[in-house]
């Protein structure tokens, strides 16, 4: 009986020596199912579970839609055209964690077998010039839709994304016409917080901002086949940090920067970036020459700083095509004398790891020169910081593994 009474106090000793942080990592599994199809016009919560998309499901003016942690939402290439787009007006609110992420992805696991997340809004762009000379300020969408944005509210809120991964998007209808990223952002603002992103293995870009004021901070682009970040219209977001492109198998610029030939001082601000390139990754089918880890062109600018910069060789090669990479190309003579040598393009506390890497190149047949206040080097350039998790985790692979 003494010994009874022993061991029930013991018990007793060690039940009440939990605490509640371990409560906090405890995680339970999801148990909602559901099909998510059609337009969304009344706000509604997703709670965590496991649920399908169906067809192009968008998200109304006034309307909310939320999906919580730890959901999973797979779309399947046998639908059609899978996408999730939030129409300007709407909101989207995904409140992921780094231990559980909110996960779009695809049956099959085969690149550009749907849309990703659209979202549109109605902050600024410039998306060219009429024969007056004056600025076009709106444009049609290029994912399909047709859609029109551009606008005048700088601050536009189209919600919050926290810990989002998108995964095997970019679905092409027509190269050139209609495409779709892992990520699009259209006239999206600044009220929008976009945070711990990433865009895997895509078949276009992994995000494309066209035009707006949004800002992005810690974003992941891996293994996607065309650009890992694009934009254009005039994009100027501001307080942008962290961003990681990895590109492998397939890959085109780790970031491409334009204005639609719009001579501006939109001056986007992007600080702790890495770009590398595997050994042994090509340039998508077509683009034979887009090898180099940054391209400007058609008056691109903005100010990029503590830049690590590895992978992109002058011994790549495309297919058959042995190619020259540079960490910098200026692609347009017009880049270059209004936004080079201007100042409009700053490149500061740059890293090149490889040594046989050119810091910037020329497109055709002019010469570049940055000043060299503008274009800064630094051998102790950190480039990107990211919280290491579930939400950088895909099928066992650490995607911060080459950080």
């Amino acid at each position: 009986m003494k010994k009874l009474v022993f061991s029930l106090a013991l018990l007793s000793l060690v039940f009440t020596s939990c605490t509640s942080s371990d409560d906090d990592v405890v995680t339970t599994p999801p148990t909602a199912t559901g099909e998510i199809t059609g337009d969304i016009t009344a706000t509604k919560t997703y709670t965590k579970g496991v649920y399908t998309i169906k067809g192009t499901v968008r998200v109304k003016s006034d309307v909310t839609l939320t999906f919580e942690a730890g959901s999973v939402i797979t779309a399947d290439v046998a639908d059609g055209t899978d996408a999730l787009l939030v129409e300007k007006g709407g909101k989207l609110n995904i409140s992921g964690t780094a231990a559980e992420p909110v996960v779009f992805t695809e049956k099959s696991k085969t690149a550009g077998s749907w849309g990703g997340i659209i979202m549109f809004g109605d902050a600024p762009i410039v998306s060219g010039k009429a024969a007056d000379g004056s600025a076009i300020t709106t444009a049609t969408s290029e994912d399909g839709t047709n859609i029109v944005y551009g606008g005048t509210n700088a601050a536009h809120n189209g919600g919050s994304l926290k810990y989002v991964r998108v995964e095997y998007a970019g679905k092409k209808i027509l190269d050139g016409n209609s495409e779709m990223n892992g990520f699009s952002f259209y006239s999206v603002g600044s009220g929008t917080v976009l945070e711990n992103l990433v865009a895997y293995k895509g078949a276009d870009d992994g995000f494309e901002f066209y035009g707006g004021t949004v800002s992005a901070k810690n974003l992941i682009s891996y293994g996607n086949t065309d650009d890992s970040f694009d934009w254009q219209d005039g994009w100027q977001g501001q307080a942008n940090t962290n961003w990681y492109a990895y590109q492998t198998g397939a890959g085109n610029f780790g970031m491409e920067i334009e204005a639609k030939s719009v001579n501006n001082t939109f001056f986007p601000k992007v600080s702790n970036i890495t770009l590398r390139r595997a050994a042994g990754t090509a340039t998508e089918a077509g683009n034979p020459l887009e090898i180099d880890a940054i391209q400007f062109k058609k008056e691109g600018n903005g100010e990029y700083s503590n830049v690590v910069i590895s992978g992109y060789t002058n011994t790549a090669v495309s297919g058959t095509t042995t190619v020259n990479a540079v960490a910098v190309r200026i692609q347009d003579a017009a880049t270059n004398t209004n936004q080079v040598l201007t100042g409009k393009i700053k490149m500061l506390n740059v890293k090149i790891s490889d040594t046989n890497t050119a810091q910037w190149g020329a497109g055709a047949a002019f010469t570049v020169s940055f000043l060299p206040a503008n274009f800064t080097t630094s051998t102790t350039a950190s480039g990107a910081v990211l919280t290491p998790g579930a939400w950088a985790i895909v099928d066992g692979v650490n995607l911060l593994s080459n950080l």
